[in-house]
């Protein structure tokens, strides 16, 4: 999902379960106030909302927000087009894995099937 691009030069993620707005904003170098922004733009980043309203983002939400920056500022996509981007590869990873559910069940239920046979 994540295409590294110029995001290498960004520091690792640390093995933590939650991150503030501020951690998030120098684990991505993107100022607080556009991770809020984007937060707006973008369906896919919806950080835990907590006392007084305060964001604690996951793991997950800081590598969509690794993701978009790397879409608007290293490939020049606008808000618009990395939004679409996003959601085509969302459908896609979506489909992917109804396809790979779908193949389990098949393998289970013929498993199942042979036993009745027996």
């Amino acid at each position: 999902m994540l295409e590294p691009g110029n995001n290498s030069e960004l520091p690792p993620i640390p093995g933590k379960r939650y991150f503030t707005i501020g951690e998030v904003s120098e684990l991505c170098a993107v100022k607080p106030h556009v991770l809020r922004y984007w937060e707006q733009e973008f369906p896919q980043l919806k950080p835990v909302k907590r006392r007084g309203n305060r964001r604690y983002y996951q793991r997950q939400d800081v590598l969509i927000i690794r993701q978009i920056r790397s879409l608007l500022y290293d490939e020049g996509f606008t808000i618009g087009g990395a939004r679409q981007k996003l959601a085509g590869e969302e459908a896609r990873s979506d489909l992917s894995q109804s396809q790979q559910i779908i193949r389990q069940m098949r393998v289970e239920l013929e498993d199942i099937l042979k036993m009745l046979r027996r």
